[in-house]
């Protein structure tokens, strides 16, 4: 990874000494920052290559293969911006550029010429560039603030801050400041970002959703889970928006494909962008977990799904429109469940309760430590307590917008009507209007595409009947002042308003409402009126809400550093989207007594379970065909005489981990990450090289489907296969 800074000089603190000051010994868990590696034993558990092949500062190595693909990762596999990631993390992107017409996510899309590569909406590249840690200048601004709302403001001022300025001194870049560990440490990440993102080779729906829920989360798995993406930039390799006249994007590294795979205990790695873990909290956050966030999440979002496919089945533009939605909550509800399953099965409260206690009496026993310490734990438990009481009301606010989506079109034009009457005199405000009406729209846009009327209502009646419900320190006043008398008297109102209200015809909006900036000043309706009315005692709520966060970022940052005293060694942060990481064997488990789960899938399975006679398993009769032919070409895996389609290894892995290459021990690419198995789901909050495995598509069922099924055999050429 090439890095510069100002002046030209390279980052000099990644190279000897780490920014974090993590352990040197190896974990039995660890998503690794890139300047950790030279500390996570890499070579004993069987590397072949160097380190510095991976990651090595002011030189190119394996991670400038790595990219950002919106929530996924991905890699590029071809001197030209190839990029390989997953089915599902491209799904929304061929859901929009699919029709009833062109339905690409049914049948699938190959692009044999670069001028039939399709734009590939929603989806942008991060690349990272370059970090480095800036805790210290965070950290001093905030020595002296006592009051925990204050502490958390100006926290994220300061990072906004540090962000803004790295892009003034590099405006070809994104900066971001993340936190490694809550209130303790914070890293400066520089980022190329390519907004250019083109649809190359997706496979039919059948093969890259196959299984489809009943599989999601599940091992044996039989899914080709994978898709092609090119990246594109300005002639002059500048960040440009979608044009014809853009170029493929040039890495700096690609990775080498290697199609013979690997076999059981090889060792493998993974580099990619995980997502958020939380093994670094006390019981009382795994406590919220289990008994309020995962239970409700789960229901409600199973709640949404039914309704949606209830108005789906009547229509299938409507059924193609809510698509990735109902995808996102199914992934999202089985995950919850797993999770759910994990925590009772582990007993992790309990657990976690007894590693808490034990601190607790480590920090009575030292006087110094008592001294500093003493009441952390109180404090802890104190302010869990707060979150259980008004947690119903938290999850309620949390999921009223997203659910109802004609609230977020009112948010977004009620937001836009105040930034206009802000400006002073009626030229300001025109020229505002003008400068941004194209931007709304194409907002707008994005919350229309996957709009119902029917599902808006049906979920909002929900959602309004559970407010009606709550009561005590819950209870919202809204519900109070509009005094209704039952909670179907409360479900019929919202239905009425959103009826009633322009919004819910997004071409009357733009004809009328966003016409001109008088129309848009002069609007209000029913809908408007509410949302300001909720929107109120939301901000109040936050308020508090917030307050308690700066609370519980002094609190963690305590806990952390105490803990790490404790168990004398220094931890490996919790995942947060970064860069990271992660390396074991293929390998195979046992989730239930008397069972084994061997690491390897193959196609004749596949055909075995398109025997059920399931929906969701129906395959292409090509596959078929050809397995009944042996056709394998040189995909086959000789010991079991088939194509192995899927595979298990006991990496640490995440959501976010979704398209993350996996590599072999020469750092060639064998297979792409996309899952994990059932009882991992956990792994946001532990891990156990018992139970955590995850799913990978085989690199040689890729190239077998696009060769023998797809006829995409241009993939395979370009790859240089």
């Amino acid at each position: 990874m090439n890095i510069k800074l100002k002046g030209g000089l390279l980052c000099t603190l990644l190279l000897a000494a780490s920014v974090f000051n993590f352990s040197a010994s190896i974990p039995d868990e660890g998503m690794f920052p890139l300047s950790e590696l030279n500390r996570a034993g890499l070579k004993k558990a069987g590397l072949k290559i160097a380190e510095k092949d991976i990651y090595n500062p002011g030189q190119i190595g394996l991670v400038d293969a790595l990219v950002q693909v919106s929530g996924c990762s991905g890699s590029f596999v071809s001197p030209n911006g190839l990029i390989i990631t997953n089915h599902h993390c491209a799904f929304s992107a061929v859901q929009l550029a699919s029709s009833p017409e062109f339905n690409y996510l049914k049948n699938g899309f190959v692009a044999n010429t670069r001028e039939q590569e399709i734009e590939a909406q929603g989806l942008t590249i991060r690349i990272t560039k370059s970090y480095e840690d800036v805790s210290e200048e965070i950290l001093n601004a905030v020595t002296s603030v006592s009051d925990p709302a204050e502490r958390i403001n100006i926290i994220n001022k300061k990072r906004a801050e540090i962000a803004k300025r790295a892009e003034a001194a590099d405006p070809t870049i994104k900066a971001e400041v993340s936190e490694m560990f809550i209130g303790k440490s914070y890293v400066l990440f520089h980022y190329q970002t390519i907004e250019d993102v083109r649809l190359v080779y997706v496979p039919r729906q059948d093969i890259g959703e196959f299984g489809g829920e009943t599989d999601n989360w599940v091992w044996p798995r039989h899914t080709g889970d994978f898709s092609f993406l090119r990246a594109y930039v300005a002639p002059d390799g500048s960040t440009a928006k979608y044009a014809k006249e853009n170029v493929p994007y040039q890495p700096k590294k690609h990775l080498k494909v290697n199609p013979k795979g690997v076999n059981e205990n090889d060792f493998v790695f993974i580099l990619g962008y995980p997502g958020r873990t939380f093994r670094h909290r006390p019981a009382q956050y795994i406590a919220y977990q289990q008994k309020y966030l995962l239970p409700y999440t789960s229901e409600l979002y199973d709640f949404q799904n039914q309704q949606m496919l209830i108005v789906g089945k009547e229509d299938p533009k409507t059924a193609l429109a809510l698509a990735t939605r109902i995808k996102r909550n199914a992934n999202v509800m089985k995950n919850y469940r797993g999770k759910l399953k994990g925590l009772q099965n582990l007993d992790l409260v309990d657990r976690k309760t007894k590693e808490d206690e034990a601190l607790r009496k480590f920090i009575d026993s030292k006087p110094s430590l008592q001294a500093r310490y003493g009441t952390l734990m109180a404090d802890i438990d104190e302010h869990y307590q707060a979150v259980f009481a008004l947690a119903p009301k938290e999850l309620w606010f949390n999921n009223i917008y997203s659910s109802v989506s004609l609230l977020r079109v009112a948010y977004t034009i009620r937001d836009f009507k105040e930034a206009i009457l802000k400006q002073n005199g009626l030229k300001a405000q025109e020229e505002v209007f003008a400068l941004n009406i194209n931007q709304l729209r194409e907002y707008l846009d994005n919350i229309y595409g996957s709009y119902n009327l029917t599902v808006d209502k049906n979920i909002g009646r929900r959602m309004f009947e559970d407010a009606y419900q709550l009561d005590e320190v819950n209870k919202l006043n809204y519900f109070g002042k509009k005094n209704f008398a039952s909670k179907t008297e409360a479900g019929d109102y919202l239905v009425s308003v959103l009826e009633k209200s322009k919004l819910n015809n997004k071409e009357l909006l733009y004809q009328t409402i966003l016409k001109d900036i008088q129309s848009l000043k002069n609007y209000n309706d029913d809908l408007l009126v509410m949302l300001d009315e909720l929107d109120n005692e939301r901000e109040t709520f936050n308020a508090e809400q917030k307050r308690r966060e700066g609370n519980l970022n002094r609190l963690m940052g305590d806990y952390v550093a105490v803990k790490e005293r404790y168990q004398a060694k220094n931890f490996i942060p919790d995942a947060n989207s970064t860069l990271r990481l992660t390396f074991g064997n293929i390998k195979g488990y046992s989730p239930a007594d008397a069972t084994y789960m061997s690491p390897f899938t193959t196609i004749k399975g596949l055909l075995e379970k398109g025997n059920s006679g399931l929906a969701e398993y129906e395959y292409p009769e090509s596959i078929k065909t050809a397995w009944l032919e042996k056709n394998f070409g040189a995909y086959a895996k000789k010991d079991l005489n088939d194509v192995p389609v899927n595979i298990l290894y006991n990496m640490d892995t995440t959501g976010g981990n979704s398209g993350s290459p996996i590599m072999n021990a020469h750092g060639e690419l064998i297979g792409v990450n996309f899952d994990r198995a059932y009882d991992a789901t956990i792994n946001d909050f532990a891990w156990s090289e018992d139970y955590s495995r995850s799913i990978g598509v085989d690199i040689r069922y890729v190239l077998w489907i696009a060769d023998k099924i797809d006829n995409a055999q241009f993939i395979l050429k370009e790859m240089g296969i």
